[in-house]
This record gives C-alpha cells, sequence and structure tokens, in this order.
C-alpha cells in the first residue's frame, strides 16, 4: 500500500477540549504513526504517516475532532513518507 506523509495545522477551539488525546486514540485505531502537540499560537500541530487511506481517514476525522471542539481550519502539507515513527505519541 502506498504510504503516505501529512503535517496537519489545526486551528480553532482546539487546545483544552481533549484534542490531542482524540487524535492519538484515533491514530492508533487507524494504525499510523507520528506525533500531535499544542502550539503557543492556540492550534495544534501533528505529523501523520502511515497508508494513504489512513492519513486521509485521520484527517477527515479532524476536521471536526472531539466533541468539544471547533475546528476552523486544517492546513495540510503533504510529503513522501520518512516512516521514522513507531507509534503515535503526544509531545509537549
Amino acid at each position: 500500500m502506498e504510504q503516505e506523509r501529512a503535517q496537519l495545522k489545526i486551528t480553532g477551539r482546539v487546545q483544552g477540549v481533549g484534542f490531542r488525546n482524540s487524535t492519538r486514540r484515533k491514530a492508533r485505531q487507524l494504525g499510523v504513526t507520528g506525533w500531535v502537540k499544542n502550539l503557543a499560537d492556540g492550534s495544534v500541530k501533528a505529523v501523520v504517516e502511515g497508508n494513504k487511506e489512513d492519513v486521509e481517514d485521520l484527517i477527515s476525522w479532524a476536521n471536526s475532532g472531539p466533541r468539544l471542539a471547533n475546528v476552523n481550519k486544517i492546513e495540510v502539507d503533504r510529503k513522501e513518507a520518512k516512516n521514522e515513527f513507531e507509534n503515535f505519541s503526544i509531545r509537549y
């Protein structure tokens, strides 16, 4: 299967609503690897790698996120997969 890497910047009400934990749970469910973290500007950044279809599923999920989130925008930068992650984690 074709592998893909996507870097996401998610803006809106995405901090303090469980976005990172929910993203990690969804990523693990889909079998994708990478990480997610809060940024100082109030957005969330994620780097996701895996089978192209699973990466797309995670991006689709992130458009709404967890129940309390209010996503305004997602910037997606697609790249070639580097296979550098063993799992999906939260970075601080």
